[in-house]
Parts: C-alpha cells; structure tokens; sequence
C-alpha cells in the first residue's frame, strides 16, 4: 500500500516500482486487486531469482509455509541493471518504509515540520512518516539555517570548542540510530593560529528511527495512541568575535500508530508447505 501510494514520488525521482514474491501468480492478482496496487508484481515461486541475490530467508525450514521467502528489503537500480544502493534488515519484521527511501536517494519527503528558532539559528525537524507501524524504520530530519556570520562545530572538532551533538535517550519503544552529519568546512582561526571543522549557512541532519514491535510501543502510547519521542540538539555558536554559551534545543515527533494490514489472502490461493 505505502508503496502504490509513495509511486509518484518515486516517478519524480526517476525510478519505477517493482515487487517481487514468491507467492503465485493467483494470490498476487488477488492481493493486487484487494489493495489498488498498479505497479507490477512479478512471481519468482521457486525463489531462484531470491537465491541468486543471496537474499533467502533461512530462518524458516523447509516445511514451514513460509519457507522461500526473502529477507524483505529494497533495491535501487539504474537503466543499466547495476544496484546503485540496498536497503535491507535482518529481522524481517523490520522495514525501511518507502518515504525513508526516497529521502535517501534524494527526495524532499519529511512529513509536517515543525519549527525553532534561537539568537543564533533557525531549524526545523520532522519525519517522513506521520504514522508508524510496528517494525518502521523511518528517517528523522533537522535542518539548520545559521544567521549571518554565524558557524557552529561539527563532530570531531579538539580543543575546548563544543559540538553539535544530536541526542536521543534510549527507550524500549523504539531505537535511535547514529546521526548522520554533512561533511564540515575548515575554517582558519588566524588569532590563535588553528584550523577547525565548521558548518555554516544552511545544513541538514538526518538519522533512523526503528519503531518497536507491538508490545514493546504500547506502554509508551498516549491516550491518543500516539507515539511521542523526544531529543534535543546541543551546540556552540561564534561568530568573527565571539564564542556564545552552548545551546539546547528541546525536539520532539509526534506519530500516531496503527496495525499491520492483517487480511490474509483466500485459503484456496495460499502456498501450501513443503511436506
């Protein structure tokens, strides 16, 4: 579903959608029509083309029903065939969603930012999934925008100066992968004779976020069912003449959840296990 509805993102990035199942031809055409999906669903039943890309899911045996599924994942690949990047987990209830994606292949695709702004900088954050399920691995965004004359450290900067430093608390609901930072600017300190990694003007932060499974959210859950999860942006600013007193900006994302589509496909057109 979230694919057939992410399709024109991915036609404006220059890509086209394809599945491919190890189910049969009937279930996918019912599958298909139940949900809307337009996009071609291609059967590989023996899953050949599952084993030739390494990509089988040995954690089921041979004579349970799943048995030659793949581990579920993405490829992008270009005109020429050549996978041009992967996106795949080990656990297959885990699942980078298609927004997630697309943001990483270039595509503008955070979903409802929110705004902040302090004497130094302007930012704003959000996601690219307003609702989450089970399992997502959504991306997470913070975009900064410097006012004039204004630069701030990045990762690995020495001496006393002070990093910009994306924190999220650990949680049982839900995990905060590393941040992803821009390559940095030198900037030559000529009074004290040091070279320093900077950022300026505008830049954009991004990290995964892996949503917890089903019970490992509902204690977090409001009374709204919503998903709260918070952070905060930590830096130092200076400017020509003067190195300001740290800052932290409070963030926090706001998802509303929801199940796993759970409609299974008619018996009869089920894969029957190996006996």
């Amino acid at each position: 579903m979230e694919l057939e509805q992410q399709r024109g993102k991915f036609a404006a990035q220059g890509l086209g959608i394809v599945a491919i199942s190890y189910d049969p031809p009937a279930l996918m055409k019912d599958f298909a029509s139940r949900k809307g999906i337009t996009y071609p669903l291609l059967g590989d039943g023996e899953s050949a083309m599952i084993r030739s890309f390494g990509i089988l899911n040995g954690n089921f045996p041979p004579e349970h029903e799943w048995y030659g599924v793949p581990f579920p994942g993405t490829y992008i690949v270009n005109e020429k065939g050549v996978v041009l990047s992967k996106f795949f987990e080990d656990d297959h209830r885990e699942r980078y969603t298609a927004s997630t994606v697309l943001l990483r292949t270039g595509a503008s695709t955070v979903d409802g930012w929110q705004e902040a702004e302090t004497k130094h900088l302007k930012l704003r954050y959000g996601a690219t999934e307003s609702t989450v399920r089970p399992g997502n691995l959504v991306a997470l965004a913070v975009e900064v925008e410097l006012k004039p004359g204004m630069h701030v450290y990045a990762p690995g900067v020495q001496s006393s100066y002070i990093p910009i430093d994306w924190k999220m608390p650990n949680s049982t609901s839900w995990l905060a992968r590393p941040a992803q930072y821009p390559a940095a600017r030198t900037l030559h300190l000529a009074a004290i004779q040091e070279s320093v990694p900077v950022y300026e003007n505008r830049f954009r932060l991004t990290r995964e976020l892996l949503v917890g499974q089903s019970g490992e959210i509902r204690p977090a859950l409001g009374p709204d069912n919503k998903l709260k999860v918070e952070g905060s942006l930590r830096y130092q600013a200076c400017d020509d003449k003067i190195c300001y007193a740290p800052v932290t900006v409070p963030l926090e994302w706001s998802f509303a959840t929801e199940r796993h589509d759970g409609q299974r496909a008619p018996a009869e057109l089920r894969r029957k296990p190996a006996r």
